[in-house]
């Protein structure tokens, strides 16, 4: 006789039949709102949005659960995190040397604070292994689901490369490299072998540096990193397995570089003029800026987590954040929310929100967390919107964000509910209690 056990005792449950009544929820695709609505969740989708609510057939399995005063508003999405780089640590040198064993343990607890942030899906632009991801989808864990690049590689000597100039070239191998959240490849060969790599070990995407960083110890801002030759090798290899490049890249000269060798994704861009942004816009490519991490970074709060080295290039990014927003707003490109966190600095998250509105409106930068980051995963028919066969990702608020994005800031004031996949995993409400 063969035992029927379950491999995976911590899997998920099926998920409950809600039905939502009374509840006013917005459309980010339009800006739409839409009163006294009912939406019914099964099997983890939005199986049904009804006006009136109580057009729903109600079954001796729904919950009901009345919302009236509430706002529904979809699952948000950070399109730029490094969930390997946790708390714990004093600064940015101790939080980068951070062992593997010791930021895997730690993990779980910073992507629970995420989720409860109201962000249900990430995605991880260096450091985040497919072991996590996996654990998160299965129910181990509490977190947003993930989508992620496994290492981010740079050239010796750039953006990833975390050596001081003085220590020697013996101090690492060349040619594969790895360690924290990236690794280092040079030359065409090593670069085909590092794409493939990340690839092999279920990396959704492939991350790259094409310019000088604020947290890198050697390089300048300006400096534009890898050939011609050595980015063809990345994008050849994502086009061949169905997905695509995203780069790291400040400066208009870095961002055409990497666009012209078929990059369809720039990280920051905080140097980028309008010639480069029409461009991005002409070609589709994707901007994620990350704004809050270089407000943290120059904030009291966090006064010496950079070494005294880095903090001039952090200026320099910080005071043209917002203007590249407005300049990448005003050519059309397609903006994703990203906040690319360090260490401590990530209780700075939804800060984001509140930075951008000083120059985007509210349904723009809630656009940018929902269905531009939904875009960008290749995810637009699944996630971002309150529709029918959209996965029931949902936030219940306390206020409408398009009237003021920045509620989403101050979420122990204003976020009532993080629904994931149709199971409430957190809660201010008691009719409707957490499941998890």
């Amino acid at each position: 006789m063969v035992l029927k056990t379950n491999p995976k005792p911590w899997a998920f449950s099926k998920q409950k039949e809600y039905l939502l009544t009374n509840v006013t929820f917005v459309d980010p695709l339009d800006g739409s709102v839409y009163c006294d609505m009912g939406v019914k969740l099964k099997d983890g989708l939005i199986v049904s949005v009804a006006f009136p609510p109580h057009s729903h057939v109600i079954t001796a399995d729904s919950t009901v659960v009345d919302l009236r005063g509430k706002y529904l508003c979809p699952g948000l999405i950070d399109c730029h995190v490094h969930i390997a780089t946790p708390p714990g640590e004093a600064g940015l040198s101790a939080t980068m040397a951070i062992d593997d064993t010791t930021s895997l343990l730690r993990q779980p607890w910073l992507l629970k604070q995420m989720l409860h942030r109201g962000f249900t899906t990430i995605r991880d632009c260096g450091g985040a292994t497919l072991a996590m991801k996996e654990a998160v989808a299965e129910g181990l864990h509490p977190g947003p689901r993930m989508f992620i690049a496994g290492k981010a590689i740079s050239q010796t000597g750039g953006h990833g490369d975390k050596r001081s100039a003085k220590e020697a070239e013996g101090s690492t191998c060349c040619g594969g490299h790895a360690e924290g959240i990236g690794r280092i490849a040079d030359g065409v060969e090593q670069c085909l072998i590092a794409a493939r790599e990340q690839l092999r070990q279920g990396a959704d995407f492939i991350k790259i540096m094409c310019s000088g960083g604020v947290a890198s110890p050697t390089d300048k801002l300006t400096s534009v990193q890898y050939t011609s030759e050595e980015i063809l090798a990345f994008t050849k290899v994502a086009k061949s397995a169905g997905t695509y490049v995203t780069a790291h890249a400040y400066t208009p000269e870095s961002i055409q570089h990497a666009i012209d060798c078929g990059v369809m994704g720039i990280e920051h861009g905080n140097l980028i003029d309008e010639k480069t942004a029409k461009l991005m816009a002409r070609k589709g490519v994707f901007l994620t800026p990350t704004l809050t991490t270089y407000d943290a970074m120059a904030s009291r709060e966090f006064a010496g987590f950079l070494p005294p080295g880095n903090t001039e290039k952090n200026l320099e990014v910080l005071d043209k954040g917002l203007k590249s927003v407005q300049i990448a707003d005003g050519a059309g490109v397609t903006m994703c929310f990203g906040s690319d966190l360090l260490g401590n600095l990530q209780t700075r998250q939804t800060r984001e929100f509140a930075l951008r509105q000083k120059v985007l409106s509210p349904l723009k930068v809630l656009q940018s967390a929902t269905i531009n980051g939904a875009k960008r995963l290749g995810q637009e028919r699944k996630l971002g919107r309150i529709a029918e066969g959209y996965v029931a990702d949902l936030l219940v608020l306390d206020a409408n964000p398009l009237e003021d994005v920045s509620i989403l800031d101050q979420g122990e004031r204003y976020l009532k509910v993080v629904i994931k996949e149709g199971r409430v995993m957190m809660s201010r409400l008691e009719v409707l209690p957490a499941e998890m």
